[in-house]
């Protein structure tokens, strides 16, 4: 790009001295900061719920109400770290490192598999690299699974060789979801398979490939779900996890106890929430995994419904500047990697929030930027750092 001017690779050369810093053509201009914005307002809220939700928890927090405050904050702080590297490094460098980055996130999840592999609230989807730490490689699966679709069927349509993917194309790319996608099956961590097939049509719609193979992949994934179901592939805990959805007045001492208690704290929050740490749900420490999977009764019931509706607000204006970032770049590229995140966490946000007032499953997945957990956090603020490299990468004009 002649005439671009900061210090970014692959963004032109340095030009010295603050007073350039806001110049039309730095990167400061460039990059989306509503979305940066709201990503860390989100991570600062979600310290505060995490901190309620934990304080008091002496079997889990090592004796210190503050150990996994401290750790939400150094998750966040590695994560918008994570996010300036991967804004230095480029979306386009990234491009040409995914087959390294695709078979390292393939041998992560397959070590999960091996006694290095972990067990939490029945998935068994994580790796413990000591220290109190662990890793659920899952997470950066769906990542890599977006980088490598999106190499793969954007490469002929940028060179311009095809108007759109061939058929041959989509295959293979399907092909590179599918590897880690059944893998991560076999663990099982239906949440995160759910997730990655949310991300595949996300991908498809917006790499411009025929409408045949989305409406073909929804029906072999119905139909594979059912073969899942009859299969017994799921685990008991999963089943029952269907059940009690299917009837919340199923076992509310047992399977459905989870949702039953989420419920309880989000309809006692009324409209402005009992105040923050004087949550009677949290403090009595009725709902489980309320710093992870259930983060959002704690909003709910502590900052009741204007809180918790702020923090959907939060999470539209990371999707809205997403989906605009993915309208406006000129490769296709950028676009479908943007269109990706969009539908990853458009999807896992509906499917944390809907599970916590019943409408739809538990399965563990976490609420972006909010829940508590370094993989996720880590995962999410790459994402970040990507849609900032596409728009960054845009010509001015656009």
């Amino acid at each position: 790009m002649t005439g671009n001017s900061f210090s970014v690779s692959g963004y032109g050369p340095e030009r010295a001295g603050w007073t350039r810093l806001f110049a039309r053509d730095s990167l400061a201009r460039r990059l989306d900061w509503p979305i940066l914005f709201a990503a860390l307002a989100l991570s600062m809220i979600g310290s505060l719920l995490v901190f309620s939700a934990t304080r008091n928890r002496t079997e889990i927090n090592q004796g210190d109400q503050y150990y996994f405050l401290f750790r939400h904050l150094m998750n966040t702080g590695i994560g918008f770290a994570l996010m300036i590297g991967t804004v230095w490094l480029g979306h386009r460098a990234l491009r040409t490192a995914v087959p390294i980055l695709y078979g390292a996130s393939v041998f992560l999840i397959l070590m999960v598999l091996t006694p290095l592999g972990s067990t939490v609230n029945g998935a068994h989807s994580w790796i413990v690299v000591g220290g109190g730490f662990s890793l659920q490689p899952s997470e950066f699966v769906k990542v890599t699974i977006i980088l490598g679709m999106a190499m793969l069927l954007a490469a002929r349509v940028d060179a311009g060789d095809k108007p759109y993917p061939d058929h041959r194309t989509v295959l293979q790319a399907l092909g590179l979801a599918a590897v880690p996608m059944l893998i991560v099956m076999l663990m099982p961590d239906l949440g995160s398979v759910m997730v990655m097939v949310i991300i595949v049509l996300g991908v498809l719609l917006a790499s411009g490939a025929s409408n045949r193979w989305v409406f073909g992949l929804l029906g072999a994934g119905t139909m594979g779900a059912l073969a899942v179901w009859q299969l017994g592939v799921l685990d008991d805990y999963q089943i029952a996890r269907f059940a009690a959805f299917a009837n919340p007045s199923l076992d509310p001492a047992g399977v459905g106890y989870n949702t039953n208690q989420a419920r309880i704290a989000i309809g006692s929050g009324g409209l402005t929430g009992s105040g923050l740490f004087h949550g009677s749900q949290t403090t009595g420490q009725f709902v489980p995994e309320q710093q992870t999977d259930f983060v959002f009764t704690v909003a709910g019931e502590e900052l009741g419904f204007v809180g918790a509706g702020l923090i959907i607000v939060l999470l539209g204006v990371v999707l809205w500047r997403a989906c605009r970032i993915a309208r406006e770049t000129t490769e296709l590229y950028g676009t479908i990697v943007a269109a990706g995140i969009v539908a990853w966490f458009a999807f896992q946000s509906f499917e944390n929030i809907g599970m916590t007032l019943g409408i739809m499953p538990v399965t563990g997945l976490p609420l972006p930027f909010v829940s508590y957990g370094g993989t996720s956090m880590f995962a999410v603020w790459v994402a970040v750092g990507l849609l900032q490299s596409i728009r960054a990468q845009r010509p001015m004009s656009a």
